[in-house]
């Protein structure tokens, strides 16, 4: 069985997730939250903060 998590949002800034160069990966802390990354708030490392265990990373 494969367990294949999603976001349509980006953590940081909360605009969709349409655009080209966006991420998604587990919180590399707890890794039971999902982290979406929009292209610009990947470019400028904006801070986000896992909304399960609230680590925060750039």
């Amino acid at each position: 069985m494969i367990n294949i998590k999603s976001t349509d949002n980006c953590t940081s800034c909360g605009i969709g997730l349409v655009e080209p160069g966006y991420s998604i990966f587990d919180c590399p802390n707890c890794g039971e939250a999902v982290i979406g990354r929009c292209k610009q708030c990947r470019e400028h490392s904006t801070d986000y903060v896992c909304p399960k265990c609230g680590f925060k990373g750039p």
